[in-house]
């Protein structure tokens, strides 16, 4: 059972590169589930040369950041095992790791909608 939502990088840049409300559909998928980024992420998109990366800054501050040491996607898996949580993420080479260790995966779909994979590759 998912008990949170961790945000990646790529997850949290979605709503400035496409047409889609992360709350919105997390809510519409989990209902109240905590959502949490981890604390290198924002580091990540702090130094981002691409413009969605200052408002996905301003959009993870609005959401509690757990603290890892590790950096990129092992701070990403560290902290949705930690927590049992799913991962908001299109980065095709995270989902292949979260899949290997059975993490929920949910993601983009028709630059729209979010999706929840469990299982399998898709």
């Amino acid at each position: 059972m998912v008990s949170a939502v961790v945000l990646d990088a790529n997850g949290l840049m979605m709503p400035f590169q496409f047409s889609v409300n992360i709350d919105m559909e997390l809510k519409r998928l989990f209902g109240d589930l905590p959502v949490v980024v981890p604390s290198s992420v924002l580091g990540e998109l702090a130094n981002s040369r691409d413009p969605a990366g200052k408002g996905a800054v301003a959009l993870a501050r609005k959401y509690e950041v757990v603290d890892t040491d590790l950096r990129g996607d092992d701070a990403v898996l560290d902290v949705a095992k930690r927590m049992s949580a799913a991962v908001l993420t299109n980065d095709r080479g995270l989902i292949r790791r979260l899949r290997a260790e059975n993490i929920p995966v949910v993601r983009l779909r028709s630059e729209r909608y979010l999706e929840l994979s469990e299982h399998g590759v898709d």
